[in-house]
């Protein structure tokens, strides 16, 4: 028996070293594969990383392109409307009671290629160079006609020293109104002010100036100045 364990103690101990060899090389390999795996995973987080910020940069611009994008749109629509539309005074006429202007009648229109102008919004500007008041509508003094002239058709005493009347001498579409005053293509009213209210009546050789202002759009420029002497009732001003 002795010398049977004898003849197998050199193979086991070659089988042993065997075994220990195979045992540290799969080891190391492990140790290699997990070093790889680990660099490969840091990787991807770093892409995925990427990804989302790009992702999150990318919807920021749109979101910011598609803001300008409607904020130009807006814009240029208003720069047309105020460009394109507007009103445009054709003439002025005055009611004298022999020493003093008391009426003032102001015709106004649409500028070409306007759209409807609201004259409920606007404001009326007059200046005698001594003093400037700013005259709103008021619908106590309007008329859809002219059957007793401009100065005879309503009562101008109605006015105040703030407020200006509406006469309507062309309404095609019957767009202006007592309630809505809105006047569009080929319409024409007169603006009526007591100058008595506004300014204790108009002297000869007295320079006005002043303008009719829409909500947006151009504004119709008032500009004259009395005559020297009130030979007539009723006096063309333009």
């Amino acid at each position: 028996m002795g010398l049977y364990f004898r003849s197998l103690a050199p193979d086991n101990i070659c089988l042993g070293r065997e075994v220990k060899r195979v045992i540290n090389s799969t080891a190391r390999g492990l140790f290699t594969v997990d070093e790889e795996a680990s660099i490969g995973i840091g990787s991807l987080i770093i892409f995925i990383a990427m990804v989302l910020v790009a992702g999150i940069a990318a919807s920021v611009m749109i979101q910011t392109m598609n803001g300008l994008e409607q904020q130009a749109m807006t814009t240029g629509q208003e720069t047309i409307r105020d460009i394109s539309s507007g009103l445009k005074v054709t003439h002025e006429s005055g009611y004298s009671n022999g020493s003093k202007i008391t009426q003032l009648g102001i015709s106004v229109s649409t500028v070409a290629g306007s759209e409807g102008v609201d004259l409920g919004h606007a404001y009326l500007s007059l200046s005698d160079t001594n003093k400037q008041v700013i005259l709103n509508y008021t619908s106590n003094v309007f008329s859809s006609t002219i059957s007793n002239g401009v100065f005879g058709t309503v009562n101008s005493s109605n006015l105040s020293a703030s407020t200006f009347g509406i006469l309507v001498v062309r309404d095609t579409d019957s767009s202006c109104s007592s309630a809505t005053p809105v006047i569009n293509r080929n319409d024409l009213v007169v603006l009526l002010v007591n100058t008595t209210y506004c300014f204790s009546g108009l002297d000869k050789r007295t320079k006005v100036t002043g303008s009719i202002t829409p909500e947006y759009g151009i504004n119709g420029m008032i500009s004259f100045t009395t005559p020297s002497a009130f030979i007539n009732t009723i006096i063309d001003l333009s």
